[in-house]
């Protein structure tokens, strides 16, 4: 086996300040993961072990550490890059928001369309659920009619039904 490196651990926090970081973090689980690893540390665990215990590989685990000890708290925070921007602006998913409202029952499909004609922008059906999901919003799926159905046919089985 190769020598392990040892790096001294700067204490930001005191451990019980650590501890309750902790537990307030518990929802965002990257930043609970790589405070865990810190308090690992902070109790004479070495970064392999404390690393393996978090599950994490030892090189993404000496870059956890690197940044605590330059920023401490903020260093773990994970740093986003944004990714590629949206086919829509932020005022035309209101649009689409304001229109998919003044209707109630939206096919997958026409919502396709809508946008394609609307905006000009193509997207996939599965996008387009993606969309739908950051609205909070539902699409219907379509159902086979029968062509051999009568026009009343809601009527006469109310009088089948009452009769």
């Amino acid at each position: 086996m190769g020598r392990q490196m040892s790096i001294e651990v700067k204490k930001h926090l005191t451990s019980v300040e650590l501890r309750k970081l902790i537990k307030e973090e518990q929802k965002r689980g990257k930043v609970l993961q790589r405070l865990i690893f810190i308090n690992d540390l902070y109790n004479g665990k070495s970064v392999p072990e404390a690393s393996k215990d978090v599950g994490v590989v030892k090189v993404m685990a000496y870059e956890w550490l690197k940044r605590w000890n330059e920023s401490g708290y903020d260093g773990l925070i994970p740093r986003f890059a944004g990714g590629k921007p949206g086919k829509l602006t932020r005022e035309q998913k209101d649009e689409l928001k304001v229109l998919l409202e003044a209707k109630d029952l939206w096919y997958l499909r026409d919502i396709v369309d809508l946008i394609k004609t609307k905006f000009g922008v193509e997207y996939s059906e599965r996008q387009v659920r993606r969309i739908l999901k950051g609205f909070r919003m539902n699409h219907a799926k379509p159902y086979q009619i029968d062509y051999r159905k009568p026009d009343d046919a809601d009527e006469k089985l109310k009088k089948t039904r009452s009769g």
